[in-house]
């Protein structure tokens, strides 16, 4: 049985709700460099990837922002993972990334239509880390938005997450 269509879709009964999409991974370290530069770079903390549909909302940001900063994926003292970022005072960088919305459903060259455009997603990432922010108390690291980045993460545990704020998990 397909997904409903979203509202006004053209895309049929069974075409899947797009959505702001996001990657969390619990890391000892990590950091972002954009030409020859570094944009971003933290210890302890979360990287979170994510990706912006171009039917995303401002309160699409606040929902997954408010739930990466409750997510409760540090160890407390017994070793389970119990404990947000907030009790830990980990430190967050953002790393926008279009390519979570990839679509290989016809081929295998991958397509991006359902990733929102500069004009829309450049608004939408900005607020999500104000909202970030706001929910954490204090400022988050940053990739360059549109920019050829290179990564590089400690993964801890590993821990990884993928949330996606249409689906609510």
């Amino acid at each position: 049985m397909g997904r409903p269509a979203r509202v006004g879709s053209s895309r049929g009964p069974d075409a899947h709700s797009i959505s702001m999409r996001a990657v969390i991974q619990r890391v000892s370290s990590a950091s972002v460099r954009a030409g020859d530069a570094v944009s971003g770079e933290i210890g302890p903390g979360l990287l979170v990837l994510v990706g912006i549909a171009r039917d995303d909302t401002a309160d699409d940001c606040a929902w997954l922002a408010h739930k990466i900063v409750k997510l409760r994926i540090f160890p407390d003292a017994e070793g389970q993972m119990n404990r947000a970022i907030t009790e830990m005072s980990g430190d967050i960088l953002v790393v926008s990334q279009f390519t979570l919305h990839a679509s290989v459903r016809k081929g295998t060259r991958p397509s991006y239509n359902d990733a929102a455009k500069p004009d829309v997603a450049v608004p939408l990432y900005e607020e999500f880390i104000l909202q970030l922010e706001t929910a954490l108390g204090r400022r988050v690291q940053t990739g360059r938005f549109g920019a050829l980045m290179q990564v590089s993460l400690v993964n801890d545990g590993p821990v990884t997450i993928l949330l996606d704020t249409k689906s609510r998990e």
